[in-house]
């Protein structure tokens, strides 16, 4: 594809010539013949400096914010990040234009819902496909997962193969950052979900203020088409306005609404009533707010046509790795997993378990390193004022000291309980969480959910919970 086309796309100045590209490029040591090397200012580095190493690699052009002492061609734009996305949108043949996009965003919920709804649109017989934080997939391809909503190269790039495979519409994940980053700039959403909004990312957006005004981009009217608003979230209700909006909620009057019929440790019978047409659902899963979920992810499927039956039967083969996921027992007592990582989420999936604990609730938990420490004490007041006894472990150190980490943690304990031990090493945390249980206990295991990695010093260990949790179980 000639760099003038792609020229084309942008609000940019070509300089230096033209060139076939023959591929994109983010990362200088990769680069390669006819590539082209985007450069930006990130948030811990400029890929500016880089930009001479991809020449020399072979680079055939550049898109820079400024121009650069290059001998290759180069674009020089205003905004780098949105010029990759929309570039990267250009050089896949702009695949968003041939597909039916959903984008959900929100602190907490998106997984779920997003493979709720996947599922929904697979019984509806819908070639879709899904992204987010657990991977990629549509028809037999599966993509493991790397971020939330993947850099515009990958996006779009993974857009396009959907497209070419015959998908028609897609269900993401787009996270405040991905919105904040414009990585998803070139796309309408056919429709936009939001679930929820409470403290999270901090440590990149600096205040509720500025994390909220990323959300609030996906709800523009060029950005998308209709929205889907939890009317029991103030902020959510802040969002009606721009576009038309459908409501669902438990507790505020919405379009969309549920009744539970019956509770278990194992989920829901539900009779959720969307805009007076009602759809009888067994959601086999655990948690009010999984409630919450799946009336979004069932108002969603109702506006893209998805009979009562289809999304009856979508909602009860929702199963969604690491999001309150049951995963054994021992001595009588229950265990799940779930990626519970905010203080929101904490408490909505210990209240969760607490109704059908006979006997203790017991947790296990951390926090991430080199992200937001405001959570950390008031994760440790939810844990110390909701769970009987709580294990602090390692999660997710990255460049931290986990024992620091812990000790911020366990700050919020202060004076409330001292039930609590702090054990480092998360496989051995989990062995003494679970040689605790006894007979009507519920285990906890947060943080971490469907991950497969453990971060330690720039280092990924190969880590999941829920094989931890099957190993210790062999074991015992």
């Amino acid at each position: 594809m000639k760099l003038s086309d792609l020229a084309k796309e942008v609000n940019g100045v070509l300089v230096g010539g033209d060139a076939e590209i023959k591929s994109l490029c983010i990362d200088s040591r990769v680069a390669g013949e006819g590539d082209l090397f985007f450069c930006y200012r990130g948030t811990s580095s400029d890929s500016h400096a880089f930009a001479a190493e991809a020449e020399a690699r072979g680079a055939a052009a550049a898109v820079c914010e400024r121009k650069l002492g290059l001998t290759i061609p180069q674009i020089v734009v205003g905004d780098g990040r949105e010029a990759m996305a929309r570039l990267s949108a250009a050089f896949y043949g702009h695949p968003e234009r041939k597909l039916k996009v959903v984008g959900i965003t929100g602190t907490n919920g998106k997984t779920t819902t997003a493979n709720m709804l996947y599922r929904i649109l697979l019984a509806a017989g819908r070639r879709a496909g899904l992204i987010g934080t657990l991977g990629a997939r549509y028809g037999a391809t599966v993509v493991p997962p790397a971020l939330t909503t993947p850099d515009p190269v990958a996006l779009f790039s993974l857009l396009a193969d959907m497209a070419k495979a015959g998908t028609e519409i897609v269900v993401m994940e787009v996270s405040a950052h991905a919105l904040a980053l414009k990585k998803t700039e070139p796309i309408v959403f056919e429709l936009a979900i939001f679930t929820n909004f409470t403290q999270d990312h901090l440590d990149f957006f600096g205040d509720m203020e500025r994390y909220g005004a990323a959300k609030k981009r996906l709800f523009m009217p060029e950005r998308c088409r209709q929205a889907v608003l939890n009317s029991d979230d103030a902020f959510s209700r802040g969002l009606e306005g721009p576009v038309a909006a459908t409501t669902y909620g438990l507790e505020t009057p919405a379009d969309c609404f549920a009744l539970v019929e019956s509770e278990t440790i194992r989920g829901f019978r539900l009779l959720l009533n969307l805009e007076d047409e009602l759809v009888e659902a067994e959601l086999p899963m655990a948690g009010r707010h999984n409630v919450y979920n799946a009336l979004a992810a069932a108002t969603a499927a109702r506006l893209l046509g998805a009979s009562p039956e289809q999304i009856a039967s979508g909602l009860s083969r929702t199963a969604v790795e690491g999001r309150l996921e049951r995963v054994g027992s021992h001595s009588g007592g229950e265990i799940f997993v779930d990626f519970a990582h905010t203080p929101d989420g904490l408490e909505k999936s210990l209240a969760a378990l607490r109704p059908h604990c006979g006997n203790r609730l017991i947790l296990l938990f951390g926090c991430g390193g080199n992200r937001d420490r405001g959570k950390r004490p008031k994760m440790g007041k939810i844990a110390a004022e909701l769970a009987d006894f709580s294990v602090i472990t390692s999660d997710n150190p990255r460049y931290e000291d986990p024992a620091a980490i812990m000790a911020e943690i366990a700050v919020g304990f202060d004076g409330v309980s001292d039930d609590y031990v702090e054990i480092e090493e998360r496989e051995e945390a989990t062995k003494y969480a679970i040689s605790m249980l006894q007979k009507g206990d519920v285990l906890l295991i947060a943080g971490k959910g469907g991950e497969h990695e453990q971060e330690i010093m720039g280092v990924k260990y190969s880590y999941n919970d829920k094989d931890v949790v099957r190993s210790v179980l062999e074991k015992l």
